[in-house]
């Protein structure tokens, strides 16, 4: 029996990631995780936002700020694919899941893949909380202000109800 061969199946697809880091010197971290996305097989950086000083949102109290952007990749990877390599990418990192919103080396979260929408033990798409947290929406405007996610909304009509006064460019006083 022949195979037939469906183009849609190596279509590369959009995916934003969202990228924080409030230890071992966090701004480096973040470009050192941007250049190790784009190094990933089947991965081409599209496009990365401005890096911002946020305060951490949930955990322990007294963590330092972090530093957050956004990045936007065209994979033929699947979503779970592209998950493992961010995964592993945040590994090599020295990312520890010892406290749930605490503070970390380095933190990757996949924010939307294309339009597809998944619920799933290890992944959920869009992103569940990206859309109520000015941390992640402020530099994704950056690079996909007219994004959809999901049934919430687009990235900047829902910036426009988050208050956005704690998110600063990184290395502004």
């Amino acid at each position: 029996m022949a195979r037939v061969h469906d183009p849609a199946a190596v279509q590369p697809r959009v995916a934003w990631i969202g990228l924080g880091s409030n230890l071992e010197r966090p701004e480096r971290q973040v470009r050192g995780a941007v250049e190790a996305i784009a190094a990933i097989p089947a991965v081409r950086l599209l496009a990365v936002s401005r890096r911002y000083r946020t305060a951490p949102v949930g955990g322990p109290p007294g963590q330092p700020d972090f530093c957050n952007a956004c990045a936007a990749v065209a994979t033929t990877r699947t979503p779970l694919s592209l998950l493992d390599a961010l995964q592993a990418i945040e590994a090599d990192h020295g990312r520890v899941r010892d406290v749930r919103w605490g503070p970390r080396t380095l933190d990757l979260d996949m924010l939307a893949f294309d339009d597809r929408r998944r619920a799933g033990p290890r992944l959920e798409l869009p992103h569940p909380r990206a859309r109520e947290r000015a941390f992640v929406l402020v530099p994704l405007a950056d690079i996909a202000p007219t994004l959809t996610l999901g049934s919430a909304g687009r990235v900047v009509d829902l910036l426009a109800g988050l208050d956005t006064a704690d998110v600063r460019p990184w290395g502004a006083a």
